[in-house]
């Protein structure tokens, strides 16, 4: 049974950074995606970037963050740095079993991930 956790949430200052990080389980193998989408309060969930777990190419829309993994442990990392107040938003870790590497992050031409974590609370504020 696949299950995603994120973790790493919580309040930061405007121009701060903050680390999430999703944690993987239940793939037999490495070749899925893990897919970042965030939304806020009164707005459509948006795909923000992904990794393939196979080789760590990525997908990012946003220069300000990168995702990183480490295989060994399933886990994936979003790292965002000069963080505004609209950054402010639930964000989710998705996940998606593939047989190609390029990964597309969700929501993306309507692309879809399979899995879904309960997301972490990120609050960007003074």
């Amino acid at each position: 049974q696949v299950r995603l956790v994120e973790s790493g949430g919580g309040l930061v200052h405007p121009g701060g950074s903050l680390r999430l990080s999703c944690t993987a389980s239940g793939f037999a193998s490495d070749n899925y995606h893990i897919g970042w989408s965030r939304q806020a309060p009164g707005k459509e969930r948006e795909g923000i970037g992904c990794i393939s777990m196979s080789d760590g190419s990525t997908y990012l829309g946003d220069s300000r963050f990168t995702i990183s993994r480490d295989a060994g442990k399933s886990m994936v990392y979003l790292q965002m740095n000069s963080l505004k107040p609209e950054d402010t938003a639930v964000y989710y870790c998705g996940a998606v079993r593939v047989s190609y590497d390029a990964c597309v992050a969700p929501g993306v031409f309507g692309y879809e991930y399979d899995y879904w974590g309960q997301g972490t609370q990120v609050t960007v504020s003074s």
